[in-house]
């Protein structure tokens, strides 16, 4: 028995994909919004539609699309204030901050 036999299969298949090498692609400002509009309309991430136009297989399923931040110290302090909330509750703070992103969305826009 090999050592790779050993590990789950999920294990495996990651230690495929350490194998990888991310790749970036310095393209223009229109190109990268264009193919990220393009991935939105599919339901799909702008990495898989890059490969799609590439012509490279797509293995993953379709995932759920999340907007996604990195909050600082500070950024959980200014949101606990703005909801009047205890700057430890980060549940409620990302629960009101969706809230406010989703009436957002709700309202027409004037910006």
């Amino acid at each position: 028995m090999t050592k790779d036999t050993k590990l789950p299969e999920k294990w495996q298949q990651e230690k495929k994909a350490l194998k990888a090498v991310q790749v970036a692609f310095d393209l223009g400002t229109e190109i990268q919004l264009q193919i990220r509009r393009e991935a939105v309309d599919r339901g799909i991430n702008p990495s898989d539609r890059v490969r799609q136009i590439l012509g490279l297989p797509v293995h993953r399923k379709p995932q759920r699309l999340r907007l996604s931040i990195s909050l600082t110290e500070e950024d959980f302090l200014f949101l606990a204030d703005k909801f009047n909330l205890d700057p430890g509750n980060k549940v409620e703070i990302k629960h009101l901050a969706a809230e406010l992103l989703v009436d957002h969305v709700s309202k027409p826009q004037t910006e």
